[in-house]
Formats: structure tokens, sequence, C-alpha cells
């Protein structure tokens, strides 16, 4: 199973638990194999801290530990989202309209691949992107990854 996937799977169940205490799972890597990882970025109104990270890792660790959706060992750890989060769902898009954002798309368009600029809105399932002036339609499943630029 693809890393991807793997990921799609453990958002589905880690999602809810993590909802349920009071946060948004803003996003997680998965990497698998001999020093495997589990990293989940929390947030929350009012930002997150130490103890809210370690409140989460213990009941996310549990549930891991029922579920067992990981081959292998891995450590898990837990974290605050950062000034260049990432930006996953839509409602991520629709909370930062008017910040400055990187966007990574799958597959070039017009050219290219990369654009920075600022994030003026979503629209028919496209984020609205201004670079230098001009106006990019982006579809959202189009997009590979997608960050803050901290000011």
């Amino acid at each position: 199973m693809g890393q991807a996937v793997e990921k799609e799977r453990l958002i589905t169940l880690l999602e809810p638990a993590v909802a349920a205490m009071g946060y948004e799972l803003a996003d997680i890597d998965v990497h698998l194999g001999r020093r495997g990882v589990l990293r989940l970025y929390i947030d929350r109104a009012g930002g997150v801290t130490v103890d809210d990270c370690q409140r989460v890792s213990e009941q996310v660790g549990a549930l891991l530990d029922v579920e067992d959706p990981l081959p292998g060992a891995y450590n898990l750890e837990v974290s605050s989202p950062g000034f260049d989060r990432r930006l996953r769902t839509q409602a991520h898009f629709e909370r930062f309209v008017g910040e400055r954002v990187r966007i990574e798309l799958r597959d070039a368009r017009e050219g290219r691949r990369n654009f920075t600029g600022r994030l003026t809105g979503l629209e028919n399932g496209s984020v609205l992107l201004e670079v230098d002036g001009e106006m990019w339609r982006l579809p959202l499943n189009d997009i590979a990854i997608a960050r803050l630029v901290p000011a």
C-alpha cells in the first residue's frame, strides 16, 4: 500500500479522535521503513502547547495500539503545524484567504508547477491565487502540496 493511501487511511482513523479532544488534525506525515515515523500536526484556536501535544500523543498512541494500522515499528510525534503550515482541506484554504501561500501542483499547468501568491478565495472546487498581478484558478484535486508563506 502506498504512503499516500496510508496517509488518507490514517487521517480517516485519527481525525475523529483528535476532533473529539477539541483539536484539528491539520495534517500528518507517514514515513515507514526501518526508522518509521508517524507525525501528527494539530491545531486549535489560540494555538497548541506542549501539554496539548502530550495529551493527543497519549490518546492517539492508545488508539494506534488497538487498531494497529501500520506495519512495523514507528515513532509517534505530535506537534503544531508551525508558521509554514500545510493547507490540506477546503476549510484550510477558506481559513487563510488573504494570506500568501506556496502551491505545488501534481502536474504542470501552462508550463509551471509552482506558484507563490496571495490566496484570494475558493470557487467551484478551485483555489483562486493572485501571482504577480495575474489570477490563477488551481483545482484542489490538482494540488500536491500547499503551505502558508511566513511573513
